[in-house]
């Protein structure tokens, strides 16, 4: 029986997570889930689920989990607290954005297995986080597809045989339009992927492409490897491949479902049947080069891991705002990528020494851009 602890169970993530603990109650415990405020769905995830501790980051919101047979714990640090209980085997981390990071330092550093959906946590201080679970002898197994795919593609080579991994993007629900077709799109158009159900922060990036550019920055750090590339590949059933020194190439195929490498990271290394049914081989599999000319962000993640330091922290600061704000309206769609921007040439790459750090570099340039970006905007 393995003990899983959610970090962000109400999310998609934790919501798809718990999918395949229900699918599979012999195999799976779910000990712990952390939500930041939805309360209302926590508690009926605890009601079913029966963990021994629940825990919400939003303390106005613990009122509505009275009455539960469990510990509730209500205050920023919950996820810290989960993630450290005895009885953990793997901390699922779906936290969306650097909120999530305490969470996976916390079960690092209490030598968890982690099942990283988070990529906000390596983008922006992962040679912090890889050197500490080195060091602490912990397996990051990651979530996102993409990376599930490479991990997989990877077990076939030998230490020098990689040339480059090659992530693939479905190109979200506007490539091919202009960017003057891209002004006046819409937080409800934004937010309609055409190939994955998601919460609206990451389909949002998936439509500006900077969840490409943050993979970019994720796949460097969980591979260490630097040569890094990404194609459009629209049905998204090839979910990332491998290229080797002879010039061969090892791809993952499966369906556009985020439960597959969840399941797959919760049981490595074994393939469990995740009860999705066979890959259809009727789908067409197509390839098309991206367009960074309207759709820049990658080419701004890129940018700033060359640059180094904290500014990956800094550039997925400035998209967390901006995201904010394309979905309370406050700025188009398009301004998202001239507030990353502006960040990236106006911000200055610093070293940092740990984790807090980054968070105090992060906070920063988002209450920068949160009460400039009018200004910001103006130019």
């Amino acid at each position: 029986m393995i003990n899983v602890c959610i970090l962000g169970s109400t999310g998609s993530i934790g919501v798809q997570t718990l999918n395949v603990v229900r699918r599979y109650p012999d195999k799976f415990r779910v000990v712990a889930l952390v939500c930041g405020s939805n309360a209302d769905i926590l508690l009926t995830q605890a009601k079913e689920f029966k963990p021994s501790f629940v825990g919400v980051s939003d303390k106005t919101q613990a009122h509505k989990l009275d009455g539960l047979d469990c510990t509730v714990y209500a205050g920023e640090d919950a996820q810290e607290v989960a993630a450290t209980l005895s009885q953990v085997d793997v901390v699922v981390a779906s936290v969306v954005g650097l909120a999530g990071l305490k969470g996976v330092v916390a079960a690092i550093k209490a030598k968890k297995k982690v099942a990283l959906a988070n990529k906000e946590t390596l983008v922006a201080c992962g040679e912090y986080i890889t050197a500490l679970a080195k060091e602490n002898g912990v397996d990051i197994l990651p979530v996102d597809s993409e990376h599930c795919a490479v991990f997989q593609c990877l077990k076939c080579a030998g230490n020098n045989d990689v040339s480059r991994i090659i992530l693939t993007a479905s190109g979200g629900p506007f490539f091919g339009k202009s960017i003057d077709q891209l002004h006046g799109v819409t937080p409800e158009q934004a937010i309609a992927h055409p190939n994955w159900a998601m919460g609206k922060k990451i389909s949002v990036d998936s439509a500006t492409m900077m969840n490409k550019g943050l993979e970019i920055i994720e796949a460097r750090w969980l591979f260490d490897c630097e040569n890094i590339d990404y194609i459009i590949q629209p049905s998204s059933i090839i979910h990332s491949m491998v290229e080797y020194a002879d010039g061969s190439v090892m791809a993952q195929i499966a369906r556009p479902t985020m439960e597959i490498p969840i399941q797959y990271a919760l049981t490595y290394p074994n393939h469990e049947n995740c009860g999705v049914g066979k890959f259809p081989f009727d789908k067409d599999i197509k390839f098309l080069p991206p367009d960074e000319k309207n759709f820049p962000m990658p080419v701004y993640a890129k940018c700033a891991l060359k640059m180094g330091g904290n500014m990956p922290a800094k550039i997925n600061s400035a998209n967390e705002a901006g995201v904010r704000l394309f979905l309370n309206g406050k700025i188009r769609f398009t301004d998202i990528m001239r507030l990353v921007e502006h960040t990236l040439n106006n911000e200055t790459a610093e070293k940092y020494g740990d984790y807090l750090e980054v968070i105090e570099a992060h906070n920063s340039v988002y209450q920068k851009i949160m009460r400039d970006y009018p200004r910001i905007l103006e130019n």
